[in-house]
């Protein structure tokens, strides 16, 4: 039984996890850059806007890029009071410039110091630790560890602390740190290995996750992600959230046809 879901689902991977994947899935805006910190900055920012209709989380990550003149490490480093003037329009759904301006001023402070991202996660994080979870709870404080943090803005970085499942920094940390042969995500980390991740779950994954029968877990929360990444481990402890292409794939792209 479980060497048939394995075979189907590695089938599936094998149809998702490729280049022709990259158009149409955010993960094409950070692949618009060759700059490490410009990869990891996009790639974040595009992960946090990634929840409804995927064509609006492209065109307002895009947007977004192009107010940074299309160079973000430099603009969060470098910028003026006249630059952050014109991210003050910028909306998507419940990300306001509020919101944006004190992202920027985090990316500042972390990037004035540290030459990755991975950094912000990594510190936390224990040697013999399973999962990232650590790396998200500690990220999730020292990402509102500046004064004046907007109560308001807290709402858009999650922490298994809150029962989060975590999906849109699961995901970011997805593409930064796996790497294969396939070319779709970036695996520009190192210090985060792949059998750490946990696998992003939205609710196309945990419905097709489910009707596989690996998913038992009701509630879309940090418990499920980690039910449903214990299975995946069983099929690939090496690399579990490379199934991800496979349940999300099956899960969003099947479902129009």
């Amino acid at each position: 039984m479980k060497d048939d879901l394995r075979k189907f689902l590695d089938r599936k991977v094998e149809l998702y996890n490729k280049p022709s994947f990259i158009k149409d899935d955010p993960i094409s805006i950070p692949r618009q850059f060759t700059k490490k910190q410009d990869i990891e900055i996009a790639g974040f920012f595009t992960a946090l806007f990634s929840w409804g209709n995927r064509t609006t989380i492209i065109n307002k990550s895009n947007e977004l890029m192009q107010l940074m003149g299309n160079q973000p490490y430099a603009f969060c480093l470098h910028h003026s009071d006249a630059d952050l003037k014109k991210l003050l329009a910028f909306k998507h759904r419940t990300f306001n410039a509020t919101d944006l301006l004190y992202f920027v001023s985090f990316f500042n402070m972390h990037y004035s110091k540290q030459p990755s991202l991975e950094s912000a996660f990594t510190q936390w994080m224990n040697k013999r630790d399973v999962t990232v979870e650590n790396a998200l709870n500690g990220f999730y404080h020292y990402f509102f560890s500046l004064p004046d943090v907007p109560p308001r803005t807290r709402k858009h970085i999650a922490a298994p602390e809150k029962d989060s499942s975590c999906k849109r920094l699961n995901m970011f940390l997805r593409w930064m740190v796996r790497r294969d042969k396939a070319g779709v995500d970036f695996g520009i980390w190192n210090d985060i290995r792949p059998p750490q991740l946990v696998c992003p779950l939205d609710v196309h994954v945990a419905r097709v996750a489910r009707q596989l029968g690996i998913l038992k877990r009701k509630i879309p929360d940090w418990k499920a992600a980690l039910e449903l990444t214990s299975f995946l481990r069983t099929l690939d402890k090496a690399d579990p959230v490379k199934y991800d292409f496979a349940l999300f794939g099956t899960g969003v792209m099947e479902n129009k046809r």
